[in-house]
């Protein structure tokens, strides 16, 4: 393709893959404000977490094998099987009965949603060159936070006025329109990586591998004590599942993480970066609304709406880092302010008198930083892996995000349950409710501050990155 792109050309292209990348992000965090009424029905409030973990565990497992089919078989075509399993998934959480009937739809439709941002954001590097990709990059930014933050606003309102089966019902009709825009789309398909052999050890063990971790960090403490014998169980196996992945790793030809990338310092360190904002970004969406229904007692739909400001400010960096990152191609010192302004942001809601109001206000801060990230690593990663690799590098950055937000939900969860007086299995939404504020302020407040530290380090991390320019 030429290196000059239309605005009509490229609204063409971003028009057919909206779609699938809006369900991927939207699903992320529709349920964050329906959760309150999903356990209501359901029970289990100590499984609710694992609504979001589910998702984003099963995402996380899922992209890196997307990212290999689609450099054989085609992005299109994998985004067809991406969209079905996906539609599956939705349509066995709406006909869930109790919680692990939840949790395994929400497994299923991560399955899904491992291809369809990945593929999405492949598409589009397929077809346009990287300096002109970071023109638009703030339109797709926008659009992953309009998603994303936008999904608890969308979640609150059909729990407020209808019900939260309809959230996964609504997921139906989506997924068929985008097909009937993909088929519009006549991409090239990359074959080069055909006839490669598949890392079967580690399609298997890399997903088992996090999935024990991230259960063992959830219920440890809840269902058995941390130096109980089950929990030395799960440390051993963990462990053991580790040596076996990083072993295969080393000696397999064509190993489940491309380690001829992951060897660059200039991806390794975008991708953690990626992977600690989206620690950051995703607790904070997931956790803001039951903070606020919990701790402030404002309803679903105030809390969904309360997140618009961290969409305005997400929207706002992102839009700015296209325009800088166009304008001098040297997106390094981006991400590094932003992440400073989000961890200044998450010290106030830890340290500020809380109400409604403020808290917004402060995830504007929030997300103002958050909006950096995501559209500079992107291009970076995707410039220095270069055009044989764009399917396996755009899968680990989704891949670290979504690993990202699996354990910084998974962590912060654990961690304001163990801060929250008196909580068990036994503990319901109603007990919360109806007793004292202070608590439930304080468990919250001190999970922010974890937080910051978190997004402190973010910044140090981009601080290390090798400046890269995105050429013309």
């Amino acid at each position: 393709m030429s290196s000059s792109l239309t605005r009509e050309t490229f609204l063409i292209f971003f028009s057919a893959v909206f779609l699938p990348m809006f369900l991927a992000a939207v699903d992320q965090t529709v349920l964050a404000t329906a959760t309150p009424s999903i356990v209501s029905d359901l029970g289990q409030l100590h499984l609710s977490s694992w609504i979001a973990i589910g998702y984003l565990l099963a995402t996380a497992a899922s992209v890196p094998v997307y990212g290999w089919l689609s450099d054989r078989y085609g992005r299109r075509t994998m985004l067809y099987w991406a969209l079905g399993i996906f539609c599956i998934g939705s349509v066995v959480s709406a006909l869930a009965t109790d919680m692990s009937d939840m949790i395994m739809g929400r497994v299923i439709q991560g399955l899904g949603g491992g291809g369809l941002m990945s593929l999405s954001q492949a598409l589009i590097a397929d077809l346009i060159p990287p300096r002109e990709r970071a023109k638009y990059q703030g339109y797709f930014a926008a659009m992953f936070a309009c998603a994303s933050i936008g999904g608890p606003v969308i979640g609150g309102f059909v729990v407020t006025h209808y019900s939260w089966h309809w959230l996964f019902w609504g997921n139906i009709p989506l997924a068929l329109v985008a097909v009937l825009r993909l088929v519009k789309l006549q991409p090239k398909a990359v074959n080069e990586h055909r006839n490669k052999p598949i890392d079967w050890i580690g399609l298997f063990v890399f997903p088992l591998l996090c999935t024990v971790f991230l259960y063992w960090m959830s219920v440890g403490g809840q269902s058995f004590d941390w130096l109980s014998l089950t929990s030395f169980y799960y440390a051993c196996i963990i462990v053991a599942l580790a040596v076996i992945f990083v072993m295969n790793q080393r000696h397999h030809s064509t190993p489940f993480l491309p380690n001829e990338l992951l060897r660059n310092r200039a991806i390794y360190i975008p991708l953690i970066t990626s992977m600690l904002f989206a620690f950051c970004l995703f607790a904070l969406i997931f956790f803001m609304p039951i903070y606020l229904q919990l701790g402030l007692k404002t309803n679903a739909a105030i809390s969904g709406l309360l997140l618009l400001p961290v969409t305005s400010g997400h929207i706002f960096g992102a839009l700015c880092s296209g325009r800088i990152m166009a304008r001098t191609g040297i997106p390094k010192w981006i991400p590094v302010v932003g992440m400073t302004l989000s961890s200044i942001g998450f010290i106030a809601l830890a340290t500020v008198s809380p109400s409604p109001v403020v808290v917004g206000l402060l995830g504007t801060l929030c997300g103002i930083g958050f909006g950096t990230v995501m559209p500079t690593t992107q291009l970076v990663i995707q410039t220095v892996a270069g055009k044989a690799n764009i399917g396996s590098v755009t899968a680990l950055a989704s891949l670290s995000r979504n690993l990202g937000a699996a354990v910084g939900t998974a962590l912060f969860g654990v961690l304001i349950y163990r801060l929250l007086p008196g909580f068990d299995h036994n503990t319901s939404i109603e007990t919360l409710l109806s007793g004292p504020q202070e608590p439930i302020i304080s468990a919250f407040q001190t999970s922010f501050f974890v937080t910051a530290i978190v997004s402190g380090l973010a910044a140090l991390n981009a601080a290390r990155a090798p400046v890269i320019s995105l050429g013309h």
